[in-house]
């Protein structure tokens, strides 16, 4: 008896449902493959903002700590002087801060420019003492009239005499107008703070003045409502980020750095004091375009020797000085007031010739200041 045959369509249907378990299979582990990645970025975005968070918070903190005058007071038995402090403190102060600090994208842009423009000899011989005459004329003979000036009265009651930091008040320039609704701005940089009475005074008429001192002891030192004072000396140069913060002897920085930091946009007078550094800082001033944001100058010149890092023969001296003035002529700067110091020594590149002092106070306004 022969045996009994399977039928076929049974052999197919199995073989048919294994091929269909195999390709489902697959197809679950494509999926899991494609689906992977998508979870991992997810993960590490969930990971990442914890982190971030973290680090906003970090640097809000230092951020309000570089504020200078975000510190805490003093008690109320302490003097009206108040020191701010540069200190870490998980409690931030309510009061705002006189000059927060600035991130990098607020940084205005520098126009690039490396030399300043000199002005052709007085003479075809390149005499010193053409030179001298033209400068000496230049900064003796005012451009511009200014009716009515703060001269700074010349005596205090101890019948010491003090310099005449003179500004122009006329109602034609906006400075007058800034001191009365108190949106005006003086930085004064100088090496002493043995004659702080223009800044003072100005405090007192409601302008916000910042002193740059290296001297003083605290970083930042408020007196009163409006005046801060700053160990900060203003240099024509940063320092060298390759040396040390604590081997430096003082904090020094260029002035569009300090405004950059502070976040000012404009300073409606800017006093200097820098004995016989201010001819390369005001050089830095007029290469970065820093004259612009200044309203009006008053600059204590000296002429008994050429200054910091400026080189060369005495006319070449004399020729440099006279072009950094003409540079400021030429960005509407108009000198309205000179006055001769005859208490200083009478000389001129370390002679006793023409009739001059070693030192000089000149203010400038700028005409198109607004």
């Amino acid at each position: 008896m022969m045996p009994k045959e399977k039928p076929l369509w049974k052999g197919f249907a199995f073989r048919l449902c294994l091929l269909s378990a195999a390709v489902f299979l697959c197809l679950q582990l494509g999926l899991r493959r494609s689906c992977a990645p998508a979870e991992k970025a997810g993960a590490a975005a969930a990971r990442a903002l914890p982190a971030r968070g973290t680090e906003q918070r970090r640097k809000n903190k230092v951020e309000a700590h570089l504020a200078p005058g975000a510190g805490r007071p003093e008690a109320a038995t302490a003097s009206r002087r108040r020191v701010t402090y540069l200190r870490s403190s998980r409690r931030r102060s309510s009061e705002p801060a006189c000059c927060p600090l600035q991130t990098l994208g607020s940084s205005r842009r520098k126009t690039i420019r490396w030399h300043v423009d000199l002005q052709p000899w007085a003479s075809p011989t390149s005499s010193l003492n053409y030179e001298a005459l033209r400068f000496l004329k230049y900064i003796t003979t005012p451009q511009i009239s200014c009716e009515h000036m703060n001269m700074n009265s010349l005596t205090d009651n101890s019948k010491t005499i003090k310099k005449p930091w003179s500004i122009c008040l006329d109602d034609r320039f906006s400075l007058v107008h800034r001191i009365k609704s108190k949106q005006c701005r003086l930085y004064s940089l100088g090496l002493s703070s043995d004659d702080n009475q223009f800044e003072i005074s100005m405090a007192n008429s409601g302008c916000e003045v910042h002193r740059f001192d290296p001297s003083i002891k605290s970083a930042h030192i408020q007196e009163g409502q409006h005046l801060w004072n700053h160990r900060l000396s203003i240099d024509w140069r940063d320092p060298n980020p390759a040396i040390a913060a604590h081997k430096l002897r003082s904090h020094t920085k260029k002035l569009g750095t300090i405004l950059n930091e502070f976040g000012h946009q404009k300073i409606d007078v800017l006093k200097a004091d820098m004995e016989s550094a201010e001819w390369k800082i005001l050089e830095n001033l007029i290469l970065e375009d820093i004259v612009e944001q200044i309203g009006q100058l008053v600059f204590e010149v000296h002429v008994h020797w050429p200054g910091f890092e400026v080189s060369g023969n005495d006319s070449t001296v004399v020729r440099y000085w006279y072009s950094l003035l003409k540079e400021l002529e030429l960005k509407d700067f108009r000198l309205f007031h000179t006055y001769k110091d005859l208490l200083k020594p009478q000389m001129f590149l370390k002679k006793e010739a023409f009739n001059a002092s070693s030192c000089y106070t000149l203010s400038w306004v700028n005409t198109r200041w607004k």
